[in-house]
């Protein structure tokens, strides 16, 4: 069993025990989507750390939209829910890159794709360069802020 799923295990049963129903809540909203990750597709398999990272990650942006929407219809008391389930899942998520960090990752990524095509990357090599990209940031940031600091250095 990957180690991360089993630590979301164990938590889970800690917080049962502590009576905390927001972490019971999201852990056990967590592991339903990993199991149910697990489970799709032809044959049924047990997801690395990487996979139940990215699991965790597609969760917790959906808590932060789900939080967003929510603030914007004046639910305010969903809202702070949406924000508690998202703080529980960042708790297991790498730390997020600042903005200094991702640049010179996306730097280094077009710099890449500069040496193996032979002339400096524009918007019509994006893929390549957001897949070096993505290939260094390893999910500490997400997508949306990837392409917009690969689209600043290809246009710059």
């Amino acid at each position: 069993m990957a180690e991360l799923k089993a630590r979301l295990q164990a938590d889970l049963a800690a917080a049962i025990k502590e009576r905390n129903t927001t972490v019971v809540d999201t852990l056990r909203m967590a592991l339903a989507a990993i199991t149910t990750e697990e489970v799709a597709g032809s044959v049924a398999r047990e997801l690395s750390d990487d996979e139940v990272l990215k699991v965790l990650a597609r969760e917790a942006k959906k808590r932060r939209e789900a939080a967003e929407a929510f603030a914007g219809a004046g639910r305010d008391e969903l809202a702070a829910k949406e924000r508690a389930e998202g703080e529980v899942l960042a708790r297991y998520l790498p730390a997020q890159l600042d903005d200094a960090a991702l640049d010179e990752l996306v730097r280094e990524a077009v710099d890449e794709i500069a040496r193996i095509i032979g002339e400096r990357p524009g918007q019509r090599q994006m893929g390549q360069v957001m897949k070096a990209a993505n290939a260094r940031v390893a999910g500490r940031a997400e997508g949306s802020r990837v392409a917009a600091a690969v689209r600043s250095h290809l246009q710059g």
